[in-house]
């Protein structure tokens, strides 16, 4: 095995977990309304996951860990990722903002401050923040 065989490897896995992650928060109101969907099969195109796969992990997200990025803006753009998804059927129902806090803390942001973390990054979603204004305001919330 060569190491860009490894790279890929580990690339392949971060996307399932991230994929995974996005399909708990979609599955968190246990309905998969057609904007997701479509929102889901776009992104499983994006990060290359096949069809057998997609359908494994919409049957059983929980079985595939969270792998935080090693890098601190990386884990930001993955919980702006993940709260996209939950607005992608126009609504935040509490069971979405529980696996949010989940699966932040699973990305490493610290347990004392996720509830204010998660909060945050729906207030910005909401507003259309882009990804750098974001950053931005988790990263100042954050420090708090």
């Amino acid at each position: 095995m060569s190491i860009s065989d490894l790279y890929s490897s580990g690339a392949q896995k971060d996307n399932l977990s991230h994929f995974a992650n996005i399909v708990q928060l979609a599955l968190a109101d246990e309905k998969l309304t057609d904007s997701e969907k479509g929102l889901l099969e776009k992104l499983s195109k994006t990060f290359e996951i096949g069809d057998e796969k997609y359908q494994e992990i919409v049957k059983d997200a929980d079985k595939f860990a969270i792998r935080p990025p090693n890098s601190y803006d990386e884990r930001i753009e993955r919980l702006f990722k993940l709260t996209q998804m939950i607005f992608a059927d126009d609504e935040v129902t509490g069971s979405e903002m529980i696996v949010l806090r989940r699966v932040a803390i699973g990305l490493g942001f610290p347990t004392a401050n996720v509830e204010t973390i998660c909060d945050e990054a729906v207030h910005l979603v909401l507003n259309d923040e882009d990804l750098e204004e974001f950053t931005q305001a988790i990263k100042a919330v954050n420090k708090s």
